[in-house]
């Protein structure tokens, strides 16, 4: 048991240290560009709902802990955290059929754009 722990502990660093190094992104960017994503497809009006509808709204409490951990990470390294709210937000209210498409859009939108363009924090590698 100890062995597994100590293999994903080192994996784990190995991979948070090569990413950083290789890419110059943190744990949080990674997780905000992965979001975003996510959040464009949940966005497309019909793709988007037979997602949701069809794995029985799941893909939404999903979402919803990826931005909460996002939240955490993004406050740790002292980024701006208004994309993982709205995430949290548009996750709650998701199930809404015009609005969670909007809001899911919006969340695709809107903080990858001020991601992109607000480059004054360094984010810490652990």
């Amino acid at each position: 048991m100890n062995v597994v722990l100590e293999y994903n502990l080192c994996t784990y660093y190995f991979i948070k240290l090569f990413i950083k190094e290789r890419f110059g992104l943190s744990p949080s960017r990674i997780l905000k560009w992965v979001t975003g994503a996510m959040e464009a497809i949940l966005g497309v009006p019909f793709l988007g709902a037979a997602i949701i509808v069809g794995f029985w709204w799941i893909p939404l409490g999903i979402m919803l802990v990826l931005h909460i951990i996002t939240l955490v990470l993004t406050q740790k390294d002292g980024g701006p955290t208004t994309g993982s709210i709205l995430g949290i937000v548009t996750s709650c209210i998701g199930w809404i059929p015009f609005v969670g498409m909007v809001m899911h859009i919006l969340s695709a939108i809107f903080p990858r754009i001020y991601m992109i363009t607000s480059q004054n924090y360094k984010p810490s590698i652990f």
